[in-house]
């Protein structure tokens, strides 16, 4: 009893976090936004979808589990740096760079154009 109690609120808040992400996904004005949105949001929400059904039993094998869950917090987080420096560097519009570009001094300007 306990047991599908928590693993219905793990579920549920795993779905609703990857509810969030595809709302933040769809709506969020830039591409850096979105990319915090997935890959944040999302992992969360994946993570606690894997956990919740590692609760509810019947899994022949919950390291496989666990394991899925820790690669996915692992490389969600470098592929969003990768994305995010690749959308930087290809001169994607950003949002709220009102001040201009922080990263200006540390790194090559964004390639506009193909020369």
């Amino acid at each position: 009893m306990i047991r599908a109690a928590i693993a219905t609120v793990l579920l549920a808040g795993g779905v609703f976090f990857i509810t969030i992400a595809s709302i933040g996904v769809a709506r969020l004005p830039d591409v850096l936004q979105r990319m915090h949105a997935a890959t944040k949001a999302g992992g969360i929400g994946s993570s606690l979808v894997v956990l919740g059904v590692l609760v509810a039993g019947g899994v022949a094998r919950p390291l496989t589990g666990v394991l899925t869950i820790g690669f996915m917090l692992l490389s969600l987080s470098v592929a969003s740096q990768l994305l995010a420096r690749a959308a930087y560097l290809s001169g994607a519009p950003i949002e709220g760079l009102e001040r201009g570009d922080p990263l200006d001094p540390v790194n090559d300007p964004p390639v506009t154009g193909r020369a």
